[in-house]
């Protein structure tokens, strides 16, 4: 199973007898899953089903799924409610007796709600079973349809990952080649301070070797541009691995962006800070792909 991202779209429909139906799942990113079923009264197992589908196939992101049915017209007999029509007529006597109201038409009286009701042709179990037996199976087919969708993103963010973890790779050999120069740029600026301040003093050159090599050990950057480069090995590992890695593409990327801002305080060189903010800004567009991911 390859990289997977969290969004997508299936859709699936169906009929069996006088129903009909129509399934749509979609999905955004999460950090975790999280599944939302609305469905058709009366075939409550189909919210369960849907949940189990869900966690069968996915592990992050808000998954919704939706079943719009219907019955065929004229599958559905008219009936009258009279005990509502009663309690209508009951609460309009009063107001007619002392000539507030006019005596009610029948017409009008038919329109009022719950006066009139579609009553189930049939109210078979075994029937009912069979529809949503038939339902489940069109459930199936959008969550596939949807798990289709979120790989096929996947496979997009396959590439730019790799792209963008191409660069940071690249941006860190040139970090690597700068800060080679690093140390001796920091003893000749320190040595010409030293001698605008204290001149031609006696033991001036070797204060300033032992002053210069301590400064440049704490802006020795090889042990963050070695993080880095290990950092982005790990990343080549995930993008080509199976299972959903999102979550470690997330704690990877935040530990590049620690690196980096360690990389850019040591920086003695204008050129390497340049370089260090490129490689900052473009694990940041690593970090925004990475919320993608599953």
């Amino acid at each position: 199973m390859a990289l997977s991202g969290m969004t997508g779209f299936g859709r699936a429909e169906g009929a069996y007898g006088d129903w009909s139906w129509s399934v749509e799942a979609r999905s955004v990113n999460g950090r975790n899953l999280d599944v939302r079923f609305r469905g058709p009264p009366g075939f409550d197992s189909l919210d369960r089903l849907a949940r189990d589908g869900a966690q069968q196939r996915f592990q992050r992101g808000q998954v919704t799924v939706g079943i719009q049915a219907k019955r065929t017209e004229g599958s559905a007999a008219i009936q009258i409610n009279i005990e509502q029509l009663e309690r209508y007529i009951a609460a309009g006597t009063a107001y007619i007796a002392t000539g507030l109201a006019a005596p009610p038409r029948m017409d009008g009286l038919l329109a009022l709600r719950g006066v009139i009701e579609a009553a189930d042709a049939s109210e078979d179990p075994e029937a009912l079973a069979s529809v949503e037996a038939a339902m489940a199976a069109s459930l199936a087919l959008a969550l596939e349809g949807l798990l289709q969708g979120r790989r096929e993103e996947g496979q997009v963010l396959t590439r730019v990952l790799g792209t963008l973890t191409d660069r940071i790779d690249q941006l860190v050999a040139e970090a690597a080649t700068l800060a080679e120069g690093q140390p001796q740029v920091i003893r000749d600026r320190f040595a010409r301070r030293m001698s605008e301040l204290a001149g031609d003093t006696p033991g001036l050159e070797e204060r300033i070797v032992q002053e210069a090599a301590a400064m440049a050990v704490k802006a020795d950057v090889r042990e963050e541009l070695d993080r880095l480069a290990g950092h982005v090995e790990g990343a080549r590992v995930m993008l080509s691995g199976d299972g959903a890695v999102g979550r470690k593409l997330d704690f990877l990327t935040q530990e590049f962006m620690r690196e980096a801002n360690t990389l850019c305080s040591k920086s003695a060189l204008g050129a390497l800070t340049t370089v260090g903010l490129d490689l900052k800004a473009t694990i940041e567009q690593f970090r925004e792909q990475v919320q993608n991911v599953e």
